[in-house]
């Protein structure tokens, strides 16, 4: 009688190696958790440091975000470039583009909202999409959605101004990742994205997914796609972050209320471009809205300047930099752009 279970070496292989990848996302998930409580001690506790000044905010800001987002991108690339192994980019495509476009934008735009990242944490989960062979314009959709519209927003928002316009705020949000992406999809903007990010790589040569590999191959294409992409981007990732850390907690009450105030026609335009430079997610910049809302401001203007934050920072547009390029991210900027100053002009319409 002849035995089928794999010789007892390749067993002791197998187990090891997942032993190994085990461990590694152990220690992935215990270095995610413990990120800010870390950096909170050592610069506190440890170095004596006030985390309440703009300096002591900037630096822990900096340290905590460029570690959280390193992880992110390590962890979101391998899993998405492992499970990218099972098929085709053109097989993905095929499957996710043409009429089921609009349908994927939808979706997308719906996974963005139960993702709460904010602008520069939702750039590697669109590297990692885009790299599955997710339509561009679909994959756009989750970008724009992801940062603009979260749980803690809504809660909070709920919270400070009711139900009306939290639901205007869901809705609007909702409808300008849809449409963007769409539109955005209708352009060819593939020709705009970086090679790398389309390529599958095992030892520097690209190879077709689609052809049988071993679960070896597949762990060492997602560790060589990481290795990759970080060292492709790293650069552009810390001056994102050094950039949201230097303009962190500057909250300009003054200057927005003496160019975005109800006497001037394009207030709405001029929040958008106040807030452009900012960098915070919805619930961080909430306490602004409400302290402005309390001085008068209209609401749909202080919801464009929130979505600009959320959904148009600086550093997020140079941390899309590497994968992108320039005419995608112009489109990216004007038609995300657009349809938040749209929404603006239409709350202060209707509220």
């Amino acid at each position: 009688m002849t035995s089928t279970a794999p010789p007892l070496p390749r067993r002791h292989a197998a187990t090891r190696r997942w032993l190994v990848v085990a461990a590694a996302a152990g220690t992935w998930w215990a270095a995610y958790a413990v990120n800010g409580r870390w950096w909170t001690w050592l610069l506190r506790d440890v170095l004596g440091l006030d985390l309440n000044t703009r300096l002591g905010s900037g630096v822990h800001f900096f340290l905590y975000d460029s570690v959280k987002i390193a992880l992110l991108l390590v962890g979101i690339i391998f899993v998405v470039t492992v499970l990218r192994s099972f098929m085709s980019v053109e097989r993905t495509r095929a499957l996710l583009g043409g009429r089921r476009e609009g349908i994927g934008n939808v979706l997308a735009a719906g996974l963005g909202v139960v993702t709460p990242f904010c602008s520069c944490s939702a750039v590697p989960a669109f590297i990692g999409f885009v790299a599955a062979g997710v339509p561009v314009g679909v994959t756009l959709s989750f970008l724009i959605a992801s940062p603009l519209v979260n749980e803690v927003a809504i809660a909070l928002l709920l919270g400070l101004f009711g139900v009306g316009p939290t639901v205007l705020y869901v809705a609007a949000g909702l409808t300008i990742a849809v449409l963007a992406g769409f539109a955005l999809g209708r352009m060819r903007p593939e020709r705009w994205i970086e090679p790398f990010v389309f390529e599958t790589r095992v030892g520097g040569r690209a190879v077709d997914p689609s052809v049988g590999l071993t679960w070896d191959d597949r762990l060492q294409m997602g560790r060589e796609e990481v290795v990759t992409i970080l060292r492709k981007i790293w650069p552009y990732l810390l001056i994102g972050i050094g950039l949201g850390a230097a303009i962190h907690g500057w909250a300009p009450q003054e200057l927005f209320t003496r160019y975005a105030g109800p006497g001037n026609p394009a207030a709405v335009l001029v929040a958008v471009l106040i807030g452009i430079p900012l960098y915070s997610n919805a619930a961080g910049v909430l306490p602004l809205v409400e302290a402005l809302h309390d001085k008068g401001l209209p609401m749909g203007t202080l919801l464009a300047f929130m979505m600009a934050v959320v959904a148009l920072s600086l550093p997020e547009l140079i941390l899309l930099r590497r994968v992108l390029r320039p005419p995608l991210i112009g489109l990216f900027v004007a038609v995300v752009g657009s349809g938040i100053v749209g929404v603006g002009y239409l709350f202060n319409a209707v509220l």
